[in-house]
């Protein structure tokens, strides 16, 4: 007896392979519209925040502070922000002290390292610590304040935070300019603290004009 051959006519054999074949084309269509061809589960993390100088969570330790509020202006991609602090001033403090004791707390808020949060959104400060003001002296005018640093020795960057922080505060007048002097006796200068210096610190310096009278 002969053996009979257990294969497939020749048609069908073609039309499966035409299956087979269809199969990496099939795979591909699935990939470009999106579907995955298989459920593997993956677990990379959240998503990394892709949106700079916005604070997910407060800063416990500023809401937590006790002290007069105030806002100084932080780093942030090319631009100066505004993020609250407080700062201590003494119940029953004169006008001219009080300012000075503002004026020293916003230096100090200005010179400490961002919180986690802030640092996470990218705010930065170029303001070093260890700098001080003080109050005028005798023949200047009686809203100077002056810096144990020259303003001219400072970075663009850091001299365009001071000047917007204390101009915006109650270290200054409140018409949106500040007089600054150094220790020595380099002229003073009011310094003005505009949109193009919020908007570009490092690359517009904060106007300012000669001080010439007390």
């Amino acid at each position: 007896m002969t053996a009979r051959r257990l294969t497939a006519p020749a048609g069908e054999r073609a039309v499966s392979a035409r299956r087979l074949m269809a199969l990496p084309l099939l795979g591909l269509l699935l990939a470009g519209c999106g579907i995955r061809a298989t459920e593997v589960p993956t677990d990379f993390g959240p998503a990394p925040s892709m949106v700079p100088c916005t604070v997910t969570e407060p800063d416990v330790s500023t809401q937590a502070a006790r002290g007069v509020p105030v806002q100084v202006f932080l780093l942030c991609g090319s631009s100066l922000v505004t993020v609250d602090r407080t700062v201590q001033v003494p119940d029953g403090t004169a006008d001219v002290q009080r300012r000075v004791i503002v004026a020293q707390g916003l230096l100090d808020q200005l010179a400490q390292s961002p919180s986690p949060g802030e640092k996470d959104a990218r705010y930065t400060t170029d303001v070093r610590g260890g700098m001080s003001v003080s109050g005028p002296r005798a023949k200047d005018p009686k809203d100077t304040l002056r810096l144990s640093n020259s303003p001219a020795d400072l970075t663009s960057y850091a001299l365009a935070q001071i000047v917007c922080t204390f101009s915006d505060s109650a270290a200054a007048e409140g018409d949106g300019s500040v007089i600054l002097g150094g220790p020595d006796d380099s002229p003073l200068r009011r310094y003005e603290c505009t949109d193009d210096v919020r908007s570009a610190p490092g690359t517009k310096a904060p106007p300012s004009t000669e001080v010439t009278g007390g």
